[in-house]
């Protein structure tokens, strides 16, 4: 067995201390690394500055951290559906910063691939571009542009959620709960893989691995997930 697979989320965050940032995947309560989650509610690790596309929904997920006054700060997209996220806010008790979504992405793939900052026009002339360097380039259709400069993100700590893994760490995800999981398992200085099933080495067939093992430093495995579903739309059969 691998030294990086743990026996379960508690132990893999034996270093999870106070005042630590942590990026965490998944999109709403898709693709959330559950029971990380619920480790770092039991441990009371406080102070946290989460990034995150949203701090939890429905008062699952991440909004557990808040309801528990775990969360310092918050880097995020969506604070839709949340109230937990927005009363602190408005209360003082966690600081907002509110990043639009493809700029979250790419600040936290620039943070991966080592690219200390990067332009971009998305924000410019908005409240997002205020104390911000601004710059004119020529845009797509040679007309000049106006694009801001936004700096990369990175974490002590990267929480993933992945369909299998290898003992390496190689993981293979699921769907769209790859979402934001790819480059925070890069930015995070140690990336912490909860994946639903461990296979033997080799079983993963090159083309299928999605994220090299290199990224991932420690694997929890659990078999059994809530993954609750935020919306369920139906209608009548006609």
């Amino acid at each position: 067995m691998s030294g990086k697979v743990f026996p379960d989320a508690a132990a893999a965050l034996f270093d999870f201390g106070d005042g630590a940032s942590v990026m965490v995947g998944g999109f709403g309560l898709s693709g959330n690394p559950e029971r990380l989650i619920e480790a770092v509610l039991a441990k009371g690790t406080r102070d946290l500055t989460v990034i995150s596309n949203n701090c939890g929904n429905q008062g699952q997920g991440l909004a557990t951290w808040l309801k528990a006054r775990l969360v310092r700060a918050w880097k995020g997209s969506f604070m839709g559906g949340n109230p937990d996220i927005q009363e602190q806010h408005k209360a003082g008790l966690v600081d907002v910063e509110l990043i639009p979504q493809g700029t979250l992405a790419e600040r936290i793939r620039a943070g991966g691939a080592g690219i200390p900052a990067f332009f971009t026009p998305t924000g410019a002339g908005t409240v997002v571009a205020e104390g911000k360097e601004a710059r004119t380039f020529a845009g797509r259709d040679g007309k000049a542009v106006v694009a801001i400069l936004e700096s990369a993100l990175t974490a002590d700590f990267a929480f993933v959620r992945a369909r299998r893994a290898d003992p390496y760490g190689n993981l293979q995800f699921h769907g769209t709960t790859k979402n934001f999981q790819f480059g925070m398992a890069m930015a995070g200085k140690t990336t912490i893989a909860e994946v639903d099933e461990l296979v033997p080495l080799g079983a993963i067939a090159p083309e299928d691995v999605h994220l090299p093992g290199l990224f991932v430093q420690r694997i929890v495995v659990v078999a059994d997930h809530k993954d609750p579903i935020e919306y369920r739309t139906t209608r009548p059969r006609p």
